[in-house]
């Protein structure tokens, strides 16, 4: 969560303790308990990633729901309608992220994974041993899972985190040249550690989740790390 995304949450539960702190000695009455209260713990949170996020479009959507569902505990609408446009508003946002992602993924991180390729293609032509640890998939399936690459080479890999948790702490791995992590976090979190000495650059697509990144670049540094992560319900922090 960075600065501005910790501030806005600092504004909202201080406004909250206010009304609430009024309500009780008697200074105002504003009624927090109206009907479809409960709402407002998508809108709220929807509200804040859409100013604070770079990924818009999942945010934007959880807003609409939110919206339409507090129409509905209003009257304004009716519910029934409301259930049958979330379905086919969520599909629609969804292919969008997904042709808008096709088209503005990073083309560095492309060339990479197919320069890599071409290598592996060259070594087993030539008889030489490929390295296991090149783009290595890892999964974590309704459970967690920790990897390290202490003092080992660095290529690049998969993580798949689907309702479980998956941590890969890149801090000492020998990282000879710009790499590719693809990161899939579905109703699951993902976390990358890296040393200081190596840049992040992030192109994601994320559906009511997203990507953190606590890390600043700097110039000096000679190796950039390309994730390309995808978010659904999930997230993927970077530390």
């Amino acid at each position: 969560m960075n600065r501005v995304n910790k501030c806005l949450w600092g504004v909202v539960l201080v406004a909250l303790g206010i009304i609430f702190g009024l309500n009780a000695v008697g200074l105002t009455s504003v009624k927090i308990f109206f009907p479809g209260w409960w709402t407002l713990f998508i809108i709220i949170p929807c509200t804040i990633g859409f100013i604070t996020d770079s990924e818009k479009l999942g945010n934007l959507l959880g807003i609409a729901i939110g919206v339409l569902l507090l129409l509905a505990s209003l009257d304004v609408i009716d519910f029934n309608l409301v259930w049958r446009l979330i379905v086919p508003i969520t599909l629609v946002c969804i292919g969008l992220k997904v042709i808008f992602k096709g088209l503005t993924s990073s083309d560095k991180a492309h060339q990479i994974l197919a320069e890599q390729e071409r290598e592996r293609r060259t070594k087993i032509r030539e008889g030489e041993v490929v390295e296991e640890d090149d783009m290595k998939e890892y999964w974590a399936t309704f459970s967690g899972q920790k990897i390290e690459y202490d003092k080992k080479d660095f290529y690049g890999c998969r993580l798949e985190a689907v309702f479980g948790a998956i941590e890969l702490d890149l801090r000492g791995a020998k990282i000879k040249q710009d790499a590719v992590v693809k990161a899939s976090s579905i109703f699951g979190g993902v976390k990358i550690i890296v040393d200081n000495d190596v840049n992040i650059e992030i192109t994601s697509s994320s559906i009511f989740g997203g990507v953190s990144n606590e890390r600043k670049n700097s110039e000096n540094n000679k190796k950039t790390l390309y994730i390309d992560a995808t978010c659904v319900f999930g997230g993927v922090e970077i530390k």
